[in-house]
């Protein structure tokens, strides 16, 4: 025996796709039930009683009273008609086995005339093989398989009702889309956490924001008339009401939540991605639902056809004359009765399944099913960016709501970057606590506190807590909202955003604009540089590294630089052909330009000449050929940096002389092969440093400078050095590493300023003892020369420390002993 559990469990084999099943497929569902009952039902009565008893018509020229009644059937001859000896009792059966005149004898009979044929004695058996021939011949097809018919029918229509669900393309999909569903439905962050840690108007929002309205304020006032692209971030309105009473607070949802639900986000934005590209499954079952409505209609042709052809009562002609010595036999059909019932009930069903199949495909034509629009979730839950679905996401949500709007509604949620984006802030919130935050709070070269986070996911609240914070690194941050809360970092001056996004609050942004400083940004597209730092009007340093060629000149923005009036220094590292000309309106205050140029030929540089203000110039890996023309324009110019191009020459070093402030020339990593003795007549000259290049011989000129201090002739080929070395009364640092020197003249020593001398990597042989004469030098090379020993002259050289000391260990252990414990003490 089943039990009762188990019976039911036959109804409802897969109840997860409970929800993708409408009111219409559930009724149909039934209806089906229905009908399954009703063919087993009558294919077990027809099994079991489904027979015809037949009896022989005397002809009419014989008795025309008998044959005038013999075609009636009454409910009284079915009734008491005998089929077989078991349904006699043993006198009349053992009378009929007996009889060889007629099958029937009794009163009324003796009228009748003999019948003709052959006595067999076989009476009983010739009314079973009456009854079997007529069975097949006289009785129509459809009584006899009509419940097989319904059985085949209602199972045919059971399975059109669920092939979606089981059909390869699209079984995947919609197990994928309930099971997605599901944990979206009971996700901790939808049911716990959403309404509170969305809703910006929650007590909590207002106390992380506090302060914040001073500002809100001030910028409504002061800035209300700027068209400023910035304030394009607005922070979602979530409206109070929306609340969960007594909802609980951001603790309740633990890190294990937080990381399942980023982890169900995730699996929302992929399967979207990939059910939106087709509507299979749209066109499969409005198919199945075609194909169900075309079944009904022929059910229903041939069924009406058939229907009339149930009766009780059939004539039939076996053409066995001879052998019974009848031509015609009136046989009952005992199932007639039920049979008819049985059928017009079916009919009647398929007639409500046809009705509802009718409605399915109006529902399924009349609404636009292939696109599913959020605007009444928008509307009530404030969640404006949740995005329209299409094709078989769209059609799958249509179906769903069918079931429960809420589900979708719910849904909306995982679609909404608004909401992935507070829950990805709230984990990290979870993770980068205060104290870790402290922890990782470092000095700089400038012992400046200084933070740097490195791929987050979001910024921290905790951030705005370390007040005592002057300079924060961002680098790889996909998002970065800066809120109000900014307004506690006092001391922030420093402001690093490596291809990180920054959207700023009003109120923070009025913040930034009194108090920040230096603002670094790197990117990889115009389109990421934050349109408000043309607006900091505080800032003093900007610098821009990324993709800024020519043609985006107009799109950088950079015309509007000259609202900065506070901006002394422009870095930009980038792959500029020439300087914009709107950077110009930068030159009544810009004070350092650098350009990084990453090896693009940089053609045009007119633009320097109305640069009048410029104090440092640097032009690095321009691709130059020579010195621009435009720099000798820049009267105020002191320091200038050509690293790293292509510069073979520098004849023109002869207009130095008209700058009369420049005191630091760079020309290092270049071609040049020679300095002319020009060079002497830039007076104002004190530092100089033209290492990696292809230099043979210095000329005299150049120590007749009397302001060079400092000399880098580093990585060159240089064989001598001249003996006007010595008229460099006030030099302090030479370095000629990596030469092809023999000799130190002795003039070198009688620089008694030096403090640094770089000697390493030549051919020295011998360091004269004249050393001694240096008695202020503290750092010194030797390291890679030809030296046996050491002069112990070097102990005279009292600020000369064996930290600083760069030599082979085997030439310092040729000093005297108290030489090296001079050099070696602290």
């Amino acid at each position: 025996m089943f039990s009762l559990t188990e019976v039911a469990s036959l109804n409802d084999i897969q109840p997860t796709y409970r929800i993708l099943k409408p009111w219409w497929d559930v009724f149909m569902d039934y209806i089906g039930v229905i009908m399954l009952m009703l063919a087993i039902f009558s294919g077990t009565m027809q099994l079991s009683k489904d027979q015809v008893a037949c009896l022989p018509i005397l002809e009419a020229s014989t008795n025309p009273e008998a044959a005038q009644n013999l075609p009636e059937c009454s409910t009284s001859v079915l009734a008491t008609a005998p089929t077989t000896t078991k349904d006699l009792p043993d006198s009349v059966a053992h009378e009929l086995l007996n009889t060889q005149s007629t099958p029937l004898k009794g009163e009324g009979m003796k009228s009748q005339p003999e019948p003709r044929g052959r006595k067999t004695n076989l009476d009983y058996q010739q009314y079973i093989f009456v009854n079997q021939m007529c069975y097949h011949d006289a009785l129509p097809w459809y009584n006899k398989y009509f419940p097989y018919l319904a059985l085949i029918h209602t199972i045919m229509l059971m399975v059109s009702s669920n092939f979606w669900f089981k059909y390869p393309k699209t079984s995947s999909k919609i197990e994928h889309f309930v099971s997605i569903l599901g944990r979206c439905f009971e996700s901790p962050w939808t049911t716990k956490a959403l309404s509170e840690t969305a809703c910006e108007d929650s007590e909590e929002t207002k106390q992380r924001f506090t302060g914040s309205s001073v500002y809100k304020k001030h910028v409504s006032s002061e800035d209300s008339s700027q068209s400023t692209p910035l304030m394009e971030t607005p922070t979602v309105q979530f409206p109070t009401e929306k609340l969960i009473a007594e909802a609980p607070s951001l603790t309740t949802l633990d890190k294990k939540d937080g990381e399942q639900a980023k982890a169900l986000f995730e699996k929302v934005r992929k399967f979207r991605a990939h059910i939106e590209d087709s509507d299979f499954i749209y066109k499969l079952y409005v198919a199945q639902t075609a194909i169900k409505a075309l079944k009904i209609i022929l059910i229903l042709s041939y069924t009406s056809t058939f229907a009339a052809k149930i009766s009780f009562c059939h004539i039939c002609h076996p053409k066995i004359e001879s052998l019974t010595g009848y031509d015609q036999f009136i046989c009952t059909h005992n199932m007639a009765f039920m049979l008819r019932k049985l059928l017009f009930t079916f009919m009647a069903m398929i007639c409500l399944y046809g009705l509802v199949c009718l409605y399915t495909l109006y529902w399924l034509f009349r609404r636009p099913l292939k696109e599913y629009s959020f605007e009444k979730v928008r509307e009530e839950s404030s969640f404006s960016d949740i995005p329209d679905v299409k094709n078989d996401f769209a059609f799958l949500l249509h179906m769903v709501d069918q079931y429960d709007q809420l589900y979708s509604k719910r849904f909306g949620v995982f679609l909404s970057e608004v909401s992935e984006n507070k829950l990805r802030e709230i984990s990290l919130n979870h993770e980068w606590t205060f104290e870790k935050l402290r922890q990782h709070v470092t000095s700089n070269a400038q012992d400046e506190q200084e933070l740097h986070l490195f791929m987050l996911s979001g910024l921290p609240n905790a951030v705005f807590d370390l007040t005592d914070l002057e300079v924060l690194k961002l680098e790889l941050i996909p998002e970065v909202r800066i809120s109000a809360k900014v307004s506690q970092m006092t001391n922030l001056r420093e402001l690093h955003l490596y291809n990180c996004p920054a959207k700023v609050e009003q109120s923070a942004f009025t913040f930034l604009r009194d108090h920040l400083r230096c603002l670094h940004i790197k990117f990889t597209d115009v389109a990421e540089i934050p349109t408000w730092i043309y607006l900091l009007r505080s800032l003093k340093e900007l610098n821009l590294i990324g993709n800024l060629n020519s043609e985006h000149n107009k799109m950088i923005g950079l015309e509007s630089l000259r609202d900065l009036r506070h901006l002394r220094t422009l870095y930009l590292k980038s792959n500029l052909n020439k300087i914009p000309t709107n950077l110009t309106e930068l030159s009544p205050h810009l004070v350092k330009l650098v350009i990084h140029n990453d090896g693009t030929k940089l053609l045009v540089l007119n633009s320097l000449k109305k640069m009048t203000s410029l104090v440092d110039l640097d032009l690095q890996n321009c691709d130059l050929e020579r010195i621009p023309h435009a720099i000798f324009s820049l009267a105020n110019l002191q320091e200038l940096d050509l690293k790293n191009n292509n510069i073979r020459t520098i004849e023109e070093i002869i207009s130095f002389q008209h700058l009369r402030r420049l005191v630091c020339l760079k020309l290092w990593y270049n071609k040049i092969n020679a300095i002319p003795p020009s060079i002497g007549l830039v007076k104002s000259l004190e530092s100089l440093i033209i290492c990696h290049n292809k230099l043979e011989t210095l000329p005299p000129a150049l120590f007749h400078l009397p302001k060079l201090r400092h000399i880098d002739l580093s990585n060159n080929s240089i064989s001598s050095i001249p003996v006007e070395v010595g008229h460099l009364h006030n030099l302090q640092h030479f370095a000629i590493t990596g030469n092809k020197v023999e000799v130190l003249p002795h003039q070198l020593f009688k620089c008694s300023k030096l403090k640094v001398l770089f000697v390493g990597h030549n051919s020295i042989t011998s360091i004269p003892d004249s050393i001694g004469q240096l008695v202020q030098l503290s750092q010194l090379e030797l390291k890679g020369n030809c030296l046996d020993c050491l002069p112990f002259q070097l102990g005279q050289c009292h600020l000369l420390r064996k930290n600083l000391l760069f030599v082979e260990d085997h030439l310092f252990d040729t000093l005297p002993l108290e030489v090296k414990e001079s050099i070696s003490s602290d």
